[in-house]
């Protein structure tokens, strides 16, 4: 499956309530989800010594599984391509690699 296909499969399950513009519902919960994605690699560090077993793996999988389905929300809703996103960005850092500027920060590195 390409991101184009995820895209669009994925608009059909997108039942979300309208506050004020279409883009804020997936927004805050693009956040929310990549909140937890942060919070059980936390658990990791605190209470399994780092290690990532299969249970913590399946139940990342799942989170991030959300993430992507509110990004492409969000995507839609802007009337953006994750496609083109995705090859935007990737265009974007292998031009910061050729030019030693991939480490720091900043968007106009």
């Amino acid at each position: 499956m390409d991101f184009t296909e995820y895209q669009h499969k994925s608009r059909a399950t997108a039942k979300y309530p309208a506050i004020g513009h279409g883009v804020i519902y997936p927004t805050l919960g693009l956040t929310n989800e990549a909140g937890e994605v942060a919070g059980k690699i936390k658990k990791v560090f605190r209470d399994k010594n780092g290690e990532i077993n299969d249970e913590t793996r399946e139940a990342l999988r799942a989170e991030l599984g959300d993430v992507l389905w509110y990004l492409a929300q969000v995507c839609t809703e802007l009337n953006l391509s994750l496609d083109e996103v995705a090859e935007t960005n990737l265009a974007k850092l292998l031009d910061r690699q050729a030019r030693g500027k991939i480490h720091g920060d900043g968007d106009n590195r």
